[in-house]
Parts: structure tokens; C-alpha cells; sequence
């Protein structure tokens, strides 16, 4: 299974690959992904030592470093992870909580969206009269809430094809131990305030983010956040 999904993310990051060949990459890996999270949840209820709970930093730098946070976390949410923002310097620090083999699913493909993000919005034109910086940032939040809504379809068909009852109460008591690990460690987080955006660029990252390739679960990594320049 890896193997294929290997393939199809090395092909949805080529800058040559066309939106009907992403379409198609992007239906096979996004059902790759989804699998891989129940397999790996259920053999964790038989063996827990082999999918323990943990915890993990990734640091997101500028330019558009906000952005690019909102989009770790519309990652990490459908894939049962939780994450809390600190700011540091010109960036941040992603605090995320979650099952090892679910931490290893949003950082790679974390990893590769923020290279297919780039490629999309090289080739996105920025309307005339349009500040650059609004544009690629609501252009982001597009692509975002549109992957975000992909992984959480791909993740409830993989639940519904395992058919078990069992499933959905081995997946649910997984999430409220991330929960219950992440307020061990931040006892009065607090939300942030809901940000608003001005910019057209919405609409272009939302078709991007129906083209993006959705990653790999189970390669080992560190995230980065190359590949988006203003």
C-alpha cells in the first residue's frame, strides 16, 4: 500500500503533472491514506504498544507563515490530531498531539501539500488592482478548507467500508486520548479569535486543494515549510 501511495505522491508533486492526471492521483491516495489510519487504529487496540500517543513540533517559518499553520491544522484535524499554535519569532511552533502513526500521516503529507501549494500558486494570477499578499492568502485558506473537508469524506469512508460497529469506538476513544493528552499539557489553552481575510483568491486555492494529491501515511519525516514564497 505505501509503495502506491509513494508513486502517486511523487507524481502529484511534478510541476508537469495536469489537473486531470492530480485528479486521479488524488482519488487513489486519498483512499490509500484513509485505510491505512483504520488498519494502523485497529492493530493499536489489539498491540497499544505499537501505536503509542506522542507528541511532536513542527516549526512553520514566513513568508505566510500563518497561512501555512492554518493549513497544518486542517490537516491534522480529519486525521485525529490536535495541534496548538505558538507564536516564535517571524513564524511558529506547531505543538502536535496525536497517535504516532496518525503524527506520521499529517507531517508528510503537511509536507506535500505545501509543494503542491507552491506549484498552484505559481500558476495562479494575481487579479489586476489585487495586493499580492490578500490574494495568496485567502488563495491558502481555500486550499486549506477544501483539503480539510476531503480528508474528513476519505476518513468516514474508510470507517464505513471496515463495517464493524466496533471501529467508530476504537477510532472515537483514540481522539479523546489525544484530547485528554493535549490538556495535560496545556491545561487553559485558550482559542484564538477567528481571523478574517480580504482578498479573491479564495475560489482558485479551493479548486486547487479538489486537485491536491493527499500524501502519504506512512513515511517517516520531519515537515518543512519550503515551497511557498511572496
Amino acid at each position: 500500500m505505501l509503495s502506491k501511495v509513494r508513486k502517486l505522491l511523487a507524481q502529484a508533486e511534478d510541476p508537469a503533472c495536469t489537473p486531470a492526471e492530480s485528479a486521479t492521483f488524488m482519488a487513489k491516495a486519498t483512499e490509500l491514506i484513509a485505510r491505512y489510519g483504520v488498519d494502523r487504529a485497529l492493530l493499536a487496540a489489539r498491540e497499544p504498544t505499537a501505536d503509542p500517543v506522542g507528541d511532536r513540533v513542527v516549526e512553520v517559518i514566513a513568508p505566510y507563515a500563518r497561512d501555512k499553520a492554518g493549513l497544518l491544522a486542517a490537516v491534522a484535524d480529519p486525521l485525529r490530531c490536535r495541534c496548538v499554535r505558538r507564536r516564535e519569532g517571524t513564524g511558529f511552533a506547531m505543538h502536535l498531539f496525536g497517535f504516532a502513526s496518525d503524527l506520521e500521516r499529517v507531517e508528510v503529507l503537511f509536507t506535500s501539500l505545501l509543494v503542491q501549494a507552491a506549484h498552484g500558486l505559481a500558476g495562479a494570477a494575481v487579479p489586476v488592482g489585487e495586493h499580492p499578499a490578500a490574494f495568496r492568502r485567502t488563495w491558502l485558506a481555500g486550499f486549506a478548507q477544501v483539503v480539510a473537508e476531503r480528508l474528513r469524506a476519505a476518513e468516514a469512508g474508510a470507517v464505513a467500508e471496515a463495517g464493524a460497529p466496533s471501529v467508530a469506538l476504537v477510532l472515537a476513544d483514540r481522539s479523546d486520548r489525544v484530547q485528554r493528552r493535549l490538556a495535560e499539557v496545556y491545561p487553559r489553552l485558550r482559542t484564538a479569535p477567528r481571523r478574517r481575510l480580504a482578498g479573491g483568491g479564495f475560489g482558485p486555492g479551493a479548486a486547487a486543494g479538489r486537485r491536491a494529491d493527499l500524501g502519504d501515511p506512512g513515511l517517516t519525516g520531519t515537515a518543512s515549510s519550503r515551497g511557498i514564497s511572496g
